[in-house]
């Protein structure tokens, strides 16, 4: 973890701290800042991205020139014979039908070679480099899509144990209701002001809300040992902040849903994805093409050969040396139909990856109209259930008079703080529910970032 990650950390910390102090809570931004720094899940994102890039520096390199030295020794033998050849020589005179022979039965042989090449031009070559430039930048989609699921998913777990506190919170309280009602039902009974039926009834919801309460409270540690390793955080000092009692309620969505599908169309993530696979598909085809098929390379070659030892005719040598600049075309003219053959499988593959754009192009429609219409309807919604909340209460208050005076008996008291507390916990879900879908929908037009975020968590903790 390097120096400034580990601040990072230690402010985070020393906030929660103050947080289990009763000064503030954690927020959700606050959450997503910690766990930028220690979830494992953002340093795959960041080494995605940071992959991708060599895949572009791959591409070009693909054109610079390719510098090759070859060098080796071991024991050899080597002859040669050359007959009917012409001799001239100072002095000597010439001869014709002359006869050449040498031979090095065994011998040292050395070799090297230095070569370089420079392609100029290669359909192939371009096609690939191509997709290496798009392998890049799908790396880098990737790596941004991968961080906004992880901040989506921060916002989930955020919620999830905000809900599973809030939901054990009222099932303690419900508890203790029943177990006042319980002691107060055994205590008419004894008098004779009660049947005993009522006794046996808060006896079993008190037994129902233990049970409930145990489930809750796995549910809620589960829930927090999930956000605390996230965020690496304490769990004893993770003190989450509840939204604010009108937060989602005032909520209004200026877009209209074709403006928020078209945004989709063109920035969600998955699509453009899959549009970059699309052209390396087309790319691939391209590839093996009657155009880029032939290559064309500058070359530039030296290099020498040496056979020496002992051979027939006593000691000998043999020498060879090369030396050549210039340009070397090249085409396949006959490959058994494998390139044919390659060729049909990439079109079938481009077929494929355009059907599957235009699948997931429908299915982000669907998903974009699900979440407007949600958002449309769900500050209605919670302003309703947050009216329900508040006639449940004055119902349970009522049931409560009315059992004082005898009108209503510890059943229906039983049944009004269950309702209520009902009531309370799906305002709490109701309400992250909305928030998550805001989340959603920014992600699903790409514009769910570190600022939306902020922006988001004041409008819903501040």
């Amino acid at each position: 973890m390097t120096s400034k990650k580990a601040i990072a950390r230690a402010l985070l910390i020393a906030l929660m701290g103050a947080s289990a102090a009763g000064t503030h809570a954690l927020d959700l931004a606050q959450a997503w800042r910690a766990v930028q720094t220690a979830d494992p899940a953002m340093a795959v994102a960041r080494a995605v991205a940071q992959g991708g890039e060599t895949q572009r520096q791959q591409a070009t390199a693909m054109w610079r020139p390719q510098v090759s030295v070859s060098v080796g020794a071991g024991m050899a033998g080597a002859d040669s014979a050359s007959t009917g050849a012409h001799f001239a020589a100072s002095g000597l005179g010439a001869s014709n039908g002359v006869d050449f022979n040498t031979s090095v039965n065994s011998g040292v042989s050395t070799r090297w070679s230095v070569s370089a090449r420079q392609a100029l031009r290669s359909g192939e070559r371009s096609a690939q480099a191509r997709q290496l430039e798009l392998s890049a930048d799908i790396a880098q989609v990737q790596s941004n899509n991968a961080q906004r699921d992880l901040m989506l998913l921060t916002a989930k777990r955020y919620v999830d144990l905000l809900v599973a506190q809030n939901h054990v919170d009222l099932l303690r309280q419900q508890q203790v209701a029943v177990n006042r009602a319980l002691v107060e039902a055994q205590d008419r009974f004894a008098l004779g002001d009660k049947p005993v039926t009522e006794t046996y009834e808060a006896r079993a919801r008190a037994m129902v809300l233990q049970a409930q309460l145990l489930s809750a409270e796995n549910t809620g540690v589960m829930a927090k040992r999930l956000l605390a390793q996230s965020t690496g955080l304490p769990e004893a000092e993770l003190t989450l902040q509840a939204p604010s009692s009108t937060a989602g309620a005032e909520f209004s969505e200026a877009r209209s849903m074709e403006q928020w599908l078209t945004m989709a169309l063109e920035n969600h993530g998955a699509l453009r994805l899959q549009a970059m696979r699309v052209q390396s598909a087309q790319e691939e085809v391209s590839k093996y093409s009657v155009g880029a098929s032939s290559t064309l390379d500058l070359v530039a070659q030296v290099g020498q050969e040496r056979v020496s030892g002992d051979g027939d005719f006593g000691a000998a040598t043999n020498s060879s040396g090369q030396r050549m600049v210039g340009l070397q075309w090249s085409m396949p003219v006959f490959t058994g139909g494998m390139r044919d053959a390659r060729q049909q499988q990439a079109l079938f593959l481009q077929e494929q990856a355009q059907a599957e754009l235009a699948a997931a192009r429908q299915q982000t429609g669907h998903m974009v109209q699900q979440l407007w219409l949600t958002l449309q309807t769900g500050p209605a919604r919670l302003r309703a259930m947050q009216a329900a909340h508040q006639a449940s209460k004055a119902r349970l208050e009522a049931t409560r008079l009315g059992l004082q005076v005898g009108d209503r008996t510890t059943l229906d008291l039983l049944q009004a703080e269950s309702d209520s507390a009902a009531a309370a916990l799906a305002l709490v879900q109701a309400s992250g529910d909305l928030l998550l879908a805001r989340l959603q929908l920014g992600a699903m037009v790409g514009v769910l970032d570190d600022a939306e975020l902020e922006a988001q968590n004041t409008a819903w903790f501040h």
